[in-house]
């Protein structure tokens, strides 16, 4: 008789620990994004908001950002779904892709649409294949 095991990618018990990581290495990518750019190399991380308001991106907010976002994806990993994982990999790539307009629509500069799109990648790069990697296998 043969029988087949399926083994969770993280054991339940750390799986919690692991997706807290995962949102705080996010976090910390965006700041070091926007260290390197913002104080480093003197972009200027603004957009228009609203009719003619520019708003200038500060630290606090790309973490606060960074963070809602990754717990918004944890929540989505909750789902129990047959192909848990390729589905959220799906998902968390088409947000990352549908992300990537708002710096080119509403960017005040081309260093800005750069700086702004590099720190998405950044933290897509960090946050999506770590929260997959804590997705349970089915």
């Amino acid at each position: 008789m043969l029988t087949t095991a399926t083994a969770t990618a993280v054991p339940h018990i750390k799986q919690g620990r692991a997706r807290a990581l995962c949102a705080a290495g996010g976090a910390l990518a965006a700041a070091v994004a926007w260290i390197v750019e913002v104080p480093l190399l003197g972009i200027h991380l603004n957009f228009r908001f609203g009719m003619g308001h520019i708003q200038t991106i500060a630290v606090g907010q790309v973490i606060g950002v960074t963070v809602a976002a990754s717990l918004l994806g944890w929540l989505l990993l909750e789902r129990r779904a047959p192909d848990a994982r390729l589905l959220w990999t799906a998902i968390a790539l088409a947000s990352l892709a549908a992300s990537l307009a708002l710096p080119l629509a509403a960017a005040t500069t081309s260093s800005a649409v750069a700086g702004l799109i590099v720190m998405h990648v950044t933290v897509g790069a960090v946050v999506i294949p770590a929260m997959a990697h804590t997705a349970r296998a089915r």
